[in-house]
């Protein structure tokens, strides 16, 4: 179903135990809840991800909750997410406390049992699209990481042990052992 701005809004708000996310077109999409491993997992991205925010200091990070407006128009959750703090900063409360119309500078989505590769490739390429600097889409099944930048097409690395997350965030290392 299509949704305005408004719209998405309340539904959201209704069905609070719903991960909801709305296309560019205004197309809502519920999603299920993803599985306690892929959810432990994810928490152990999460954790690095904000353990390294917090040491660095130039950004906030974000987990699978937050929700954000991309200039397109879509409404997506990335599960991991991280925004430079002058660009953060710049939105007013009102913005930050909804579903901040700002794309995230870093993304990580962790493809679940219910994902397909193609459409998580498709929300990478949105999200770079959007003004994100860096994304990494971790593919559990195929122990592949896909590293995508603006202007490149994506680098696939293999079973990698660590995935840098350098320039764009420099001293950010995902530790994949747990992850895998």
């Amino acid at each position: 179903m299509k949704m305005t701005d408004e719209q998405f809004y309340e539904f959201c708000q209704v069905n609070r135990d719903l991960r909801i996310e709305r296309t560019a077109t205004g197309e809502g999409i519920v999603m299920p809840p993803v599985f306690s491993d892929t959810g432990n997992r994810n928490s152990k991205i999460t954790t690095q991800l904000g353990n390294w925010a917090e040491q660095d200091g130039t950004g906030e990070g974000f987990d699978s909750s937050a929700g954000f407006t991309l200039p397109n128009g879509a409404m997506r959750s990335p599960d991991a997410s991280w925004i430079r703090l002058e660009r953060w900063n710049a939105l007013t409360a009102e913005q930050k406390a909804s579903f901040a119309p700002i794309c995230p500078d870093f993304v990580i989505e962790l493809r679940s049992s219910s994902d397909t590769l193609s459409g998580l490739q498709a929300k990478m390429q949105e999200y770079i699209e959007n003004g994100a600097i860096l994304g990494f889409l971790i593919d559990r099944k195929n122990t592949t990481v896909h590293v995508y930048r603006p202007g490149r097409s994506p680098e696939i690395l293999e079973q990698p042990e660590t995935v840098s997350a350098d320039p764009e965030l420099p001293g950010f290392v995902l530790r994949m052992a747990k992850i895998w």
